[in-house]
């Protein structure tokens, strides 16, 4: 399980991540690209994976991680649920969707930091 705090620290700690809002949601972006949005009524967090990525994660729990409805949902958007998912598994998850949208000059050094929460 993780918190929204947590998940708030842990996506921030993204190089050029930025909080934004979008819609009734909350976005993360870096280069204005959405690496991951929030809703946290639902506490949950819609991530952009590729048809591959995306069975991969959902192979772990598909109670935990699976793909959005609809044409949305074939497109790569898949819902983590925070109070089901490890922190670990998150941190992947971001990771990935992080290298799908930052520009590949900005993938280097994804974390600030040397140890993530």
């Amino acid at each position: 399980m993780v918190s929204i705090d947590n998940f708030r620290k842990i996506v921030l700690l993204l190089n050029h991540a930025e909080e934004m809002p979008h819609f009734e949601k909350t976005s993360f972006r870096v280069n204005k690209k959405i690496v991951a949005t929030l809703d946290v009524k639902t506490k949950r967090v819609v991530v952009k994976l590729s048809e591959i990525e995306q069975s991969v994660f959902s192979a772990y729990d598909k109670t935990v991680i699976y793909p959005v409805n609809g044409a949305w949902g074939k497109q790569g958007w898949t819902i983590i649920e925070l109070d089901k998912v490890k922190k670990e598994v998150l941190k992947d998850v971001l990771q990935t969707s992080y290298n799908n949208v930052a520009p590949k000059t900005k993938i280097k050094n994804m974390f600030k930091g040397a140890h993530i929460l």
